[in-house]
């Protein structure tokens, strides 16, 4: 394993080498053969992603078009729903509980790009924070969650809303910034 991989999955600043190329290519290979399907190859979407992410749980869906990064550092938990053209920049792991809805255009964003430091933004620095997602949770169309957040179980995020700050669980949040609205 190269010594920038090494740095992304720890979590720390890395720079792109030609292993994390490959292994981005070999993802999009096999979504250019999950987004290839048709309506009723569930099956076959299915067993794509059984090759594609780190884990899928039973009776778990994800529709067409779908992107990830690597899929690899993505699990999904049973019974959960993915809707149409979700984005999982999943850099980081971005691990998803059971009975999880995720509504349609959803991006799931691990990458951190220096701030304050120019210099190391145009070199190509960058850096991942995973993203977990507890069971039950539910995302509204348009979701963003940022680098680095925690979804609590039962939460329910609204539609359009950008997520900078961990969510408890059974809460509802909306907005730009995210912001609680009320407990459920």
């Amino acid at each position: 394993m190269g010594e920038q991989k090494e740095r992304m999955l720890r979590g720390e600043w890395y720079l792109d080498e030609p292993e994390l190329a490959e292994e981005r290519r070999r993802c999009g290979r096999l979504l250019d053969r999950f987004n290839a399907t048709v309506t009723d190859e569930d099956a076959e979407r299915f067993e794509i992603l059984t090759e594609l992410l780190g884990g899928i749980g039973p009776g778990t869906r994800v529709l067409p078009r779908f992107l990830c990064s690597y899929g690899s550092l993505t699990t999904i938990g049973a019974n959960s729903f993915v809707n149409n053209d979700a984005y999982f920049m999943d850099d980081a792991r971005i691990t998803i509980g059971d009975d999880v809805r995720i509504g349609p255009r959803v991006q799931l964003l691990t990458a951190l790009h220096p701030l304050e430091d120019h210099e190391m933004r145009r070199e190509g620095w960058e850096r991942p924070l995973p993203i977990t997602v507890g069971d039950n949770a539910w995302f509204g169309g348009g979701v963003i969650v940022c680098p680095g957040v925690t979804i609590g179980a039962n939460a329910v995020v609204g539609a359009g809303s950008v997520v900078i700050r961990d969510v408890p669980e059974r809460t509802f949040v909306a907005g730009n910034p995210a912001r609680v609205i009320r407990a459920l």
